[in-house]
C-alpha cells in the first residue's frame, strides 16, 4: 500500500509557508496542489512550461521545501500515489481526449457515462488522499460546537442545504447562512466561541463566504472548511480542513465527492453521539 503521509506532511508545509513565498512559487505551489496525483509522471520542463516559468523556478521551489532538486520531491508523490493510491494517472486525460473527439450528435447516454466517469475518478481521488487526522478533527469540532453554522453560495449551497439538513437530525442548533435579502451580516452575527462555522468554498472561493469566515474569526469560534485546496484562502485560518477534489466532464465540475465526504461527516457524528437516525422523533405532517 503506497505510503501518503509524507506527501499530506508537504503540501500542509506548503500552506503554512504559502504567504511567504514569491508570486511564481505560489504559482508552482497551486500547480503542485492541483495535480499532485499526476506529479510523479510528469517532467520538469511541462511543468515550468504549465505555470508560465523557467524550470529554475521550479527547482527553486523544491530546494525552498528541503530537496535537493525536483526529482527528489517527485518521488515523495510517487511514493504516495502508485500503484494503488490514485487513480490511473492519464484518467483525466483520457476524458478530456473522448470529450474533444465526440461527435456532435453524441447521445444521452453516452454523455451520461462521460459523467459516471468523472464522478468516479474524483471519488477514487478523494479515496486516495482523505486526510483521516482532519476528519477527526472535524467531528471533534462539531461534536462539542453549541451552534453550528453552514455557508455556502452558488454551487456549493446545494452541499450546504444538505449538510444543515442532515445535522438537524441531531439535537445541535444549526444555522443555514443563505443570505437571504443580502442578509448574511445579520444570519452570522450572534456567532461566538463556543459555535462552529462549516464554510464550503471552492474556487474561485465566493465573497460570501470568505465573509463569514472573517466574522467567525473575530467571535473566534471554530471554522471546519471544506474546500478544493490547503491553498485555499479560507483554508489557512481553519481549525480543520477537508479538501475535495472533483472529477469534471464538459467543463462541468462534479458534486459527488464532495456530497459523499458531507454525508460520511454526518454518519461520523451521528455515530459518536450515539444517534439512532430511524429513532428520530417526528413531530408530525403539516397537515395533522
Amino acid at each position: 500500500m503506497a505510503n501518503t503521509a509524507p506527501a499530506e506532511e508537504l503540501m500542509q508545509r506548503i500552506a503554512a509557508e504559502y504567504d511567504t513565498l514569491s508570486k511564481q512559487l505560489k504559482v508552482i505551489a497551486g500547480y503542485v496542489e492541483r495535480h499532485r496525483g499526476t506529479l510523479m509522471l510528469q517532467r520538469i520542463t511541462d511543468i515550468a512550461q504549465a505555470c508560465e516559468v523557467q524550470p529554475s523556478a521550479i527547482v527553486r521551489f523544491a530546494q525552498r521545501f528541503g530537496f535537493a532538486g525536483f526529482s527528489e520531491m517527485q518521488a515523495v508523490f510517487r511514493d504516495a500515489f502508485t500503484p494503488q493510491g490514485a487513480p490511473q494517472p492519464n484518467y483525466r486525460q483520457r476524458i478530456q481526449s473522448l470529450i474533444a473527439n465526440r461527435d456532435e450528435q453524441r447521445s444521452a447516454a453516452g454523455m451520461t457515462r462521460d459523467f459516471i466517469a468523472a464522478c468516479q475518478q474524483g471519488l477514487q481521488e478523494l479515496d486516495a488522499t482523505l486526510d483521516e487526522a482532519q476528519l477527526e478533527a472535524a467531528v471533534e469540532l462539531l461534536l462539542n460546537a453549541d451552534n453550528i453554522y453552514v455557508a455556502g453560495v452558488r454551487r456549493m449551497f446545494p452541499i450546504a442545504s444538505y449538510i444543515a439538513y442532515a445535522l438537524q437530525h441531531t439535537a445541535k442548533k444549526v444555522h443555514l447562512l443563505s443570505g437571504l435579502g443580502g442578509m448574511f451580516p445579520q444570519q452570522i452575527r450572534s456567532i461566538g466561541e463556543q459555535d462552529v462555522l462549516i464554510a464550503i468554498s471552492f474556487q474561485p472561493y465566493g465573497k460570501e463566504s470568505r465573509y463569514c469566515a472573517r466574522v467567525a474569526a473575530q467571535h473566534k469560534a471554530k471554522q471546519l472548511v471544506i474546500t478544493d485546496s490547503q491553498l485555499s484562502p479560507l483554508a489557512r485560518g481553519a481549525d480543520a480542513v477537508l479538501t475535495v477534489r472533483e472529477g469534471s466532464a464538459f467543463a462541468f465540475r462534479s458534486l459527488t465527492s464532495t456530497i459523499c465526504l458531507c454525508q460520511a461527516l454526518f454518519i461520523a457524528l451521528a455515530c459518536r453521539l450515539e444517534l439512532n437516525i430511524e429513532e428520530t422523533k417526528e413531530t408530525g405532517g403539516y397537515d395533522d
